[in-house]
């Protein structure tokens, strides 16, 4: 009874973290799909709606770090505002989550971009590919050529990922 009783234990709390796991997976399928759902709208053609989305005129700003913040909030994981006070900077989700250094599905990838130090892009990791011997993360994010898109972007370009625990 006692070697029933304990593999019972071992396989609840097996199940423990197999559930979390399980939760977790489901939140990235959530988040994933919530900004899945704005593919191909445009910052002009729609901008009433992707306006309604993150907060602010796609049009007068840039707005991938809002897409993003906005698609956090609706899984209920906090935004770069909890961590930034510049939360409309891409650089802003250099202090969100935990640094890693390999992606996962719906982790926030920062990329560096222009010439001025506040410059960058934020987007969602879907997955990675290698054309010849450059590797491409492709990204699923707002404000990619003023639209939501899945799009590619050299790895050598991207100065962190990060992971909500």
């Amino acid at each position: 009874m006692k070697i029933l009783f304990l593999f019972i234990l071992t396989f609840l709390a097996g199940c423990g973290s197999w559930i979390e796991q399980n939760k977790k997976t489901n939140r990235v399928d959530k988040l994933i799909n919530s900004a899945d759902a704005y593919v191909g709208m445009n910052e002009n053609t729609n901008r009433s709606k992707l306006r309604s989305f993150i907060d602010l005129d796609p049009v007068n700003y840039e707005w991938c770090a809002a897409f993003v913040n906005a698609a956090l909030k609706t899984v209920n994981l906090p935004g770069s505002e909890a961590f930034n006070d510049n939360p409309l900077l891409a650089k802003s989700f250099l202090n969100w989550g935990e640094e890693v250094k390999s992606p996962r599905r719906g982790d926030i990838v920062v990329f560096s971009r222009g010439t001025e130090g506040w410059q960058g892009h934020a987007g969602f990791y879907i997955t990675s590919y290698t054309d010849g011997e450059t590797e491409y993360y492709i990204i699923l994010g707002g404000n990619q050529n003023d639209e939501v898109s899945y799009s590619e972007f050299n790895v050598k370009k991207a100065i962190s990922i990060r992971r909500w625990p």
